[in-house]
Order: C-alpha cells, then sequence, then structure tokens
C-alpha cells in the first residue's frame, strides 16, 4: 500500500526536498505540498493523506496552533520537521505533547546536503508514522484540576536505594515516559531511561518532565550517583547510557561507541548493562515504539534475575518494541500505560526485599 504523504512548510527548498526523497521511495508519493496551514487544511480535505509532514514555525498560522486543530478535529499521523534551537526543541515537546507522532530536525548549515544525509531517517520516519495509532486529543480544561495522581511513597529505604527501574522507548514515547514518571513518588527506586532522540532534544524533554514530576528528572552526564527519587535521561543522538557500579553505588555511564539497532542511544544497550550490573535488582520497562531495539536486553535482564514489564497494544502509539520483547520471552507482565507505574511499584513492595543484594 502506498503512503500518501502532504508536506506544509513555508520553506520552497525544504518543500522541494522533502518531495524529491519521498519520491524516491517505491511505497511512498507526495500528494501535495503547501507553503502554509491554511492551504494545508484544503489539501488534506482534497488528498486525505495517510501522512503529514509539518513546519513548526511559518506565517498565517503557527505549526503549534494548527497541529492542535488538526489532532481535535481531523486526527492523523504528523511528523513535526523541527530547527534545531532551543526554543525549536520546547515547542517541538510541546507539538508531542498534542499528539504529533514524531519529529525531524533541520540541519543548521548545509540544509539541501543535511537534508539528503537524512534521507533514510525520514522515510522510516513516515512509514512508523503511517502505522501509528492516532487518537483525537483535547487540550486540558484550565479550570480542571490538572495535578497527576501521584502514587503512595514506597516507604522502604532499602527498595529505594537497591533497585532500580530501567525503561526504554521509541516512537510515542515522549508521552509514555511522561505519564510513567508523573505518577512516581518521590521515594521511587532511581530511573534509568533511553528514549530515541537526536541530539539537542533531551535536555528540553527531561527539564520539561522535571517541572512536572514530583521525582527529579535530569539528562545524564555520565558518573552520577543513582540516587532514589531521580530520574536520567539519556543524551539524545550521542552516547548510549549504560548503568555502571562504582564500589557499592550504582552510577551512570555514557559510552560513544557505534549505534546499536541503528540507534544512539540504544535500548538495547541500557538493558544489557542492567542484566550485567543490576541483575535481580533491576526492574524493566519497556513501551511504545518501532523496531526491535530493546528485546534482546530486555532476554537478557530476565536471565539475569530482572522483572520486566511492557506496555500493551491498546496503548501504545506504536506496538512495535513492546511485541518484539514479549516474542523473544523477555517481558513477565503487560498492561496499560497507565497503571504500570503502580504496577512496577507493587511488585517492588511484595517481591523487592526478598532478594536486595547482587
Amino acid at each position: 500500500m502506498t503512503i500518501k504523504v502532504l508536506i506544509v512548510d513555508d520553506s520552497a527548498l525544504i518543500r522541494s526536498l522533502l518531495t524529491e526523497i519521498i519520491r524516491e521511495q517505491p511505497d511512498m508519493e507526495v500528494v501535495g505540498a503547501a507553503p502554509d496551514p491554511i492551504i494545508a487544511r484544503e489539501m488534506i480535505k482534497q488528498t486525505n493523506p495517510d501522512v503529514l509532514t509539518l513546519d513548526v514555525e511559518m506565517p498565517r498560522m503557527d505549526g503549534l496552533d494548527f497541529l492542535e486543530r488538526l489532532m481535535r478535529l481531523r486526527p492523523m499521523p504528523v511528523v513535526m520537521v523541527s530547527t534545531l534551537t532551543e526554543r525549536g526543541s520546547e515547542i517541538t515537546m510541546k507539538a508531542l505533547e498534542l499528539g504529533a507522532v514524531d519529529f525531524l530536525a533541520k540541519p543548521k548549515l548545509a540544509i539541501a546536503e543535511g537534508m539528503r544525509e537524512y534521507s533514510e531517517l525520514i522515510a522510516y520516519k513516515i512509514r512508523t508514522a503511517s502505522q501509528a495509532k492516532i487518537w483525537a486529543r483535547t487540550l486540558p480544561s484550565k479550570t480542571a484540576d490538572a495535578s497527576p495522581n501521584i502514587l503512595p511513597a514506597v516507604g522502604n529505604n532499602l527498595i529505594s536505594s537497591e533497585k532500580l527501574i530501567i525503561v526504554g522507548a521509541s516512537t510515542g514515547g515522549t508521552e509514555a515516559i511522561k505519564a510513567f514518571l508523573v505518577q512516581m513518588p518521590s521515594d521511587c527506586p532511581g530511573i534509568l531511561i533511553t528514549q530515541h532522540m537526536p541530539a539537542g532534544f533531551t535536555q528540553s524533554f527531561a527539564k520539561r518532565l522535571d517541572s512536572l514530576c514530583k521525582i527529579s528528572v535530569n539528562e545524564a552526564h555520565g558518573g552520577e550517583r543513582i540516587l532514589p527519587g531521580h530520574a536520567y535521561i539519556a543524551p539524545g543522538g550521542d552516547s548510549h547510557l549504560l548503568l555502571n557500579r562504582s564500589g557499592a553505588n550504582y552510577v551512570t555511564k555514557l559510552e560513544q561507541s557505534e549505534p546499536v539497532n541503528r540507534h544512539r542511544p540504544s535500548v538495547d544497550v541500557l538493558f544489557e548493562s542492567a542484566a550485567t550490573y543490576g541483575g535481580k535488582n533491576c526492574v524493566g520497562v519497556i513501551l511504545t515504539g518501532m523496531g526491535k531495539d530493546g528485546a534482546a536486553g530486555m532476554l537478557k535482564m530476565k536471565q539475569a534475575g530482572a522483572y520486566n514489564f511492557a506496555q500493551d497494544e491498546a496503548s501504545c502509539v506504536v506496538f512495535g518494541m513492546p511485541r518484539e520483547a514479549i516474542a523473544a520471552g523477555g517481558v513477565d507482565d503487560v498492561g496499560p500505560i497507565q497503571e504500570l507505574p503502580g504496577r512496577v511499584l507493587r511488585h517492588l513492595a511484595e517481591h523487592g526485599t526478598r532478594s536486595l543484594r547482587v
């Protein structure tokens, strides 16, 4: 089946480059290219595209305003095309909250050459978006209680300090990770997270989560002691995040080795390090995402004594990574994203004191 793509960008150069790249794919066609959301709105009615690529900053109507209206009135898979700046990354995080499936970072320099270098990635993201599960989104009421349902405190210092929660995600993962972390109490075990994301965006992602969560959320720098009530996110595009030990303490480690499963950071790399250094003291969590990254590593975690959870198909944007982990035999429990935080902490409360030391 051919994927119909509509391009929305005020840059004639970007429209031309994206059109050229997409038309080179045997399973895709460009059904239109609009310079602004007003024209795009009419093109959507005429062409009924499967995927929309959407610029963030455009004339006549801001990309975020258009996205919010689109996801409320005519939900469809959207891949944002964002400028790699601090403001651009913050806007991109907001776009993902509003329902965009994924995003592409425009190169700062040598745009034509840079976009062509991204051609394989662009095609991959569009294919992934075409398979994504899309829900109608509405903005929360300003008068509604927006406070998260934070789970009760763990109340066990041994569990909080000795156990670890290890999380991996890809497409749709920014919102799934947010849903997971906002429920965590301030004394939860330390959390390590790998989310597939390019360089320059994880700092804004971590900052956004830190403002929403009871726990402290930061981009990992390497060498930090892993503390209860803290989450550490792998820096996008630059390094793999690993679990390591320094004496009796768990610490983070960053490694600039080659991509694994086409990704850096890779979920498999994090999970395999958790199997090696954490073993039965770890709880693994694999969330929404395309592909199989994390499946082999999660199996190694289970073989090392970890207990593992996977997000269920109904609540995933893309069920690829959880499905592969389940098929590989590395998953012990499957559930909707809203229930996973409670299930993880309940498992730790029931079983966590039996084997605290590796």
